[in-house]
């Protein structure tokens, strides 16, 4: 009687179930449809929802958004989406993946399907070495469909300008050089900045604090190359150009690339050159590896090593499809470069970026050594911690701190558990910065932020494995670190702090 009883509850509760799901799997479908027809959120709605993430987190993806705010970005950036696909996680390379093409159509299908109206260029791109393409989506259900398909990675609006609607909105000044990184000033050395040595070089104030001239005894990078991922080099400055072999600087080699294409249509293929049209991309090539020249100019840390530029982005704030497709092309290229040791790139965004992971992961699993730029605040970004690429597993992320006793972050330099090293970069009587390379011949000026000292650590990088050309960038990194002030601990906000290059080189 018990056991009758007891199937007959069974058989209710399991009815019950029964109809409560079928209940549940209708209101799922109602809410849906609903999904579909929400209103379009405006960029401040977004941008707020951004921010907030961060200030919570000190992280934001998109797979984290909703499907409305992710639909509306999309909306907002010309109706671009970048889907990232791949049978798994780890599966981004089309040479490895057996399955990409018949993904890639599988997804092209989809979108062919849902969009009620769909426009005659659905596919933008579909990139030749990644699982990426970039396509017009303009309805709600598709993004939804994408979403759910198991062979999807990730999906991002790809053009969704953060900065550009903080200023349409009134919540940030209107762009500047300070803003975007760019500036083409020439300034005289102060002579207690620097110290000059042969053949009539200047060695800056702030190599001194790394111990990096008493390194050159024992290694000066030769052998080693260094690509550089930012806004390319400038054609006024020949000792980044034919005189890259002056003065202690000989058998050496520069080579200059350009990925990015400066056009709003999306559509657009032709790079605008390898040439610097922004400034910070010359200081950033000259801090790691200028000549150790006779012209009475600034050394880099690495004067013998080879350099590989990329003018990947028009400024250091990746915003936009072709900057961030520029850097993701950047990393590919230098990927496939065997002669590249170390990568260093002092330029990012508040985000993270698909494309740019997909483009980092490729680099760092043949075995590159990367340095990214924790972040330099601005006024609208001062809420913002560690920047990406700066915060991923694959990158090592610097800093730069104040001249003195501890620990002092820079003006406006960013700090979080993700730093892994600092370098000390701005005087704490005058402020002044490190002495670098001028975009213009002859001329010298004043860089400073997270910038310089990311391109500083790729240079004590580039002397540590020129001295041991057998290792590999594990070996490399893990010298670094022991060669820090702070190691074996790691400080929350500033990693292993300041690398003594002399100690590095041993």
């Amino acid at each position: 009687m018990k056991k009758s009883i007891f199937k007959l509850c069974f058989l209710a509760l399991l009815g019950l179930t029964i109809s409560c799901s079928e209940d549940s799997i209708e209101n799922e479908s109602t809410e849906q449809v609903q999904n579909f027809n929400q209103e379009l959120l405006s960029t401040k709605q977004i941008n707020d929802e951004i921010k907030s993430t961060l200030q919570q987190t000190g992280q934001f993806y998109w797979k984290d958004a909703s499907l409305q705010m992710l639909w509306s970005a999309s909306q907002h950036g010309q109706n671009i989406i970048t889907v990232g696909y791949g049978s798994s996680q780890s599966d981004f390379e089309k040479g490895t993946s057996s399955k990409a093409t018949d993904i890639e159509k599988q997804l092209l299908a989809i979108i062919s399907n849902n969009e009620s109206n769909p426009s005659g260029k659905t596919l933008i791109y579909s990139d030749p070495i990644l699982n990426i393409i970039d396509v017009v989506v303009k309805d709600q259900k598709t993004l939804y469909e994408l979403r759910r398909n198991i062979n999807v990675r990730y999906i991002e609006p790809g053009d969704y300008r953060f900065f550009k609607f903080e200023e349409e909105n009134g919540t940030m000044r209107s762009s500047s050089s300070g803003s975007s990184g760019c500036g083409f000033d020439s300034e005289t050395l102060s002579s207690s900045d620097y110290t000059s040595i042969s053949p009539n070089a200047k060695v800056p104030w702030s190599f001194y604090q790394h111990n990096i001239p008493s390194a050159w005894n024992k290694s000066t990078g030769s052998g080693i190359t260094i690509g550089v991922i930012d806004s390319g080099v400038s054609p006024n400055q020949s000792l980044m150009g034919s005189n890259f072999n002056n003065g202690d600087s000989s058998g050496r080699s520069v080579q200059k690339y350009g990925t990015y294409v400066d056009s709003f249509w999306p559509w657009s293929t032709s790079t605008d050159g390898p040439n610097d049209q922004c400034g910070h991309g010359t200081s950033m090539t000259a801090t790691a590896t200028a000549p150790r020249n006779n012209k009475g100019l600034p050394v880099g840390v690495a004067y013998n090593a080879n350099l590989i530029s990329y003018r990947a982005a028009a400024n250091v704030v990746l915003e936009g499809y072709h900057e961030q497709k520029g850097v993701q092309n950047a990393f590919v290229g230098l990927g496939n470069n065997s002669s590249v040791k170390i990568i260093s790139m002092s330029m990012g965004h508040i985000f993270s970026v698909g494309r740019i992971e997909d483009g980092v992961r490729y680099a760092n699993n043949r075995g590159k050594l990367i340095f990214c730029a924790g972040g330099t605040s601005t006024s609208f970004t001062n809420f913002v911690g560690v920047i990406f690429p700066a915060w991923m597993n694959e990158t090592v992320a610097v800093t730069g701190i104040k001249e003195g006793s501890g620990y002092n972050k820079c003006s406006n330099c960013h700090s979080g558990d993700k730093i892994d090293f600092t370098v000390v970069m701005e005087r704490s009587g005058s402020g002044n910065t490190a002495p670098v390379l001028s975009y213009y011949e002859n001329q010298s000026d004043y860089v400073g932020g997270s910038s310089v000292a990311t391109a500083t650590t790729a240079g004590i990088a580039a002397l540590v494995w020129s001295k041991n050309p057998s290792w590999n960038k594990d070996q490399v990194l893990n010298k670094l670190k022991q060669s820090s002030s702070l190691y074996p601990n790691k400080n929350s906000e500033y990693g292993y702090g300041n690398i003594n290059a002399n100690l590095a080189v041993q």
